[in-house]
């Protein structure tokens, strides 16, 4: 009996282990098991732009295939008017025009920001973006996958056992769950937060933005799963859109973690200066991490993003309070003329990651027929404003 009770801890891990070791057992993702739905699920019309005094409102047209909500466990639609409530005063019309048409009839949010200054373009649906924040699902592994480089936990093949197994490219681009439980593992709690919030978990990324949310990181390992689960799936984390539009416009302009700025008026926009949260010393590291999120998107997961120009990301599936949720974190990777476009899907089964990726690439797609990247951008001086360390050890 004695025998029988020292072995029940252990025995009551086997399920988080037996789940997170299905990725590597079966070749895929638990979110990669969705069926993708296509745009075609809800039909759209064009966007049309509203004027009502000086504010300006994009609201986009849709039929809704049918009820939103088909029982089950989810509490929120898959598709509803994202724009409603939405002021587009001092947004770049042009990319928001792009990222409504893209999200069309789904329940979602876009943020689309320029990352060598930290400006914010548009944000679709900017209730959901402001609030307190999702799960990120299995975005969070850009953060292991910077902390585990930095602490060299990953060989530099990219391997954590010394045969077989995925590679940091490859566990990227499929999001195997079991590889980054493993870096979880062996980094500990502790190293997994410090760089956490050092990449900007749990504090606002914006400066100054009316609504904004700063979202939380745990103090401990999550109940559920521990460390493991928490480096794979960001079990107890909450993220909001514009804390990952931060760390992927670090990744994109080579280590600048700006303060998100939102300018609402035309003087505003006039007067802009970028303004610098931290300087990430990432620079050497992103070399070793990008592969992954450029084959993410050409072969991995969020392979719907594909064109012909190049983009870095990362998808992100889970439920989080009977909702299910799709993320995707991405840049394009076009010398100056880069862009940060995060998705955000809310609703039933639909909302997946995979279907966010989609979005995104049409933000992109739209852009590049209208010659957007192509444009100069004037950017102003940057300026030091934080000098106060962010994190201890």
């Amino acid at each position: 009996m004695m025998k029988s009770r020292r072995y029940l801890p252990w025995l009551l891990h086997l399920p988080v282990f037996f789940f997170l070791l299905s990725d590597m057992v079966f070749g895929a993702p638990v979110h990669r098991r969705h069926r993708v739905v296509h745009h075609a699920a809800g039909a759209r019309t064009a966007v049309a732009v509203h004027h009502s005094g000086a504010s300006v409102v994009h609201r986009a047209s849709y039929v809704t295939p049918g009820p939103v909500v088909r029982g089950g466990p989810w509490t929120e639609p898959t598709y509803a008017d994202s724009t409603v409530g939405d002021n587009a005063d001092g947004e770049d019309l042009e990319v928001r025009r792009s990222a409504v048409e893209a999200l069309g009839a789904y329940n979602g949010s876009v943020v689309v920001a320029d990352p060598n200054t930290g400006r914010i373009l548009t944000i679709v649906n900017q209730r959901l973006a402001l609030s307190s924040g999702f799960q990120p699902c299995s975005t969070i592994k850009v953060s292991v996958a910077l902390a585990a480089l930095s602490e060299k936990i990953v060989a530099s093949d990219g391997k954590l056992f010394r045969r077989g197994g995925y590679n940091l490219t490859q566990a990227l681009a499929h999001s195997n769950n079991f590889y980054f439980a493993t870096l979880g593992t062996k980094l500990g709690f502790d190293k997994v937060s410090y760089y956490a919030h050092l990449f900007g978990y749990g504090e606002k990324a914006g400066l100054n933005i009316a609504g904004e949310n700063s979202a939380r990181f745990p103090g401990e390992p999550p109940k559920n799963g521990g460390v493991g689960m928490l480096t794979s799936f960001g079990e107890e984390i909450s993220q909001t859109p514009l804390q990952l539009a931060g760390l992927m416009s670090a990744l994109a302009n080579g280590g600048t973690l700006y303060y998100l700025q939102y300018p609402r008026t035309a003087q505003e926009v006039s007067d802009f200066v970028p303004r610098i949260k931290r300087q990430l010393d990432i620079k050497g590291l992103i070399p070793q991490l990008k592969p992954g999120m450029l084959a993410a998107v050409e072969y991995g997961t969020a392979h719907r993003a594909l064109q012909d120009a190049p983009i870095a990301g990362k998808t992100g599936t889970c439920t989080d309070s009977h909702t299910h949720l799709g993320w995707f974190g991405s840049f394009n990777d076009l010398g100056k003329n880069k862009l940060v476009v995060v998705v955000l899907l809310t609703g039933g089964r639909p909302a997946i990651g995979p279907l966010a990726a989609g979005v995104a690439g049409d933000v992109y797609r739209s852009l590049s027929q209208k010659n957007y990247f192509a444009m100069d951008r004037a950017i102003g001086s940057p300026t030091l404003i934080s000098t106060q360390i962010c994190c201890a050890r």
